[in-house]
C-alpha cells in the first residue's frame, strides 16, 4: 500500500496538518489511484503501473492523470502493457495468484521503472528547498 500512501501524502496537502515540511515529490509503484483526484496534487508524482494489474486499475490512474488541473503539480504516468502487479519483485518469477490477483515479475518493466524513478528523483530532489544544490 506504499504507492497509495505516497499519493495520499501529496493529495490536498493532507500532511500539512501534521508536519511543517512538505513533500517535494512522490513515486507510486502500482498504486490504488482512487485516493487522488488529480486536481489536488501538491508535489510532482510519478505513477508506474501494469496494464494487466488485477489489484489496482491502470485505467483509474489514467483518469487521475487526465483530470490534473493546470495549477496542480504534474503527474507522470507510465502504464506497462501486459504487466501485472508487483512487476518489480524478482522473487515473483514465475508469477503466482495471491489474494485474488496475479502478481508477477517483469524484468523489462522493472528496469524501465527503475530508470524512470532515478531520473524523476534526480529532476525533483537534486536541489534543497532553498534552491541550493544538495551535497552528494
Amino acid at each position: 500500500m506504499g504507492g497509495q500512501a505516497a499519493l495520499y501524502a501529496i493529495a490536498r496537502d493532507l500532511a500539512a496538518q501534521y508536519f511543517t515540511e512538505r513533500f517535494r515529490a512522490a513515486i507510486a509503484y502500482y498504486p490504488n489511484c482512487g485516493v487522488a483526484n488529480g486536481s489536488d496534487m501538491t508535489a510532482p508524482a510519478l505513477v508506474l503501473i501494469g496494464e494487466a494489474d488485477e489489484w489496482n486499475s491502470a485505467e483509474r490512474c489514467r483518469k487521475v492523470a487526465a483530470r490534473r488541473h493546470p495549477d496542480s503539480a504534474p503527474i507522470a504516468l507510465s502504464v506497462y502493457p501486459g504487466v501485472h502487479h508487483a512487476f518489480d519483485v524478482a522473487q515473483l518469477s514465475p508469477g503466482i495468484r495471491a489474494w485474488g490477483g496475479w502478481v508477477e515479475y517483469n524484468e523489462p518493466a522493472a528496469k524501465d521503472a527503475e530508470k524512470k524513478t532515478r531520473a524523476f528523483l534526480d529532476a525533483h530532489l537534486t536541489k534543497t528547498s532553498s534552491g541550493e544544490p544538495m551535497a552528494k
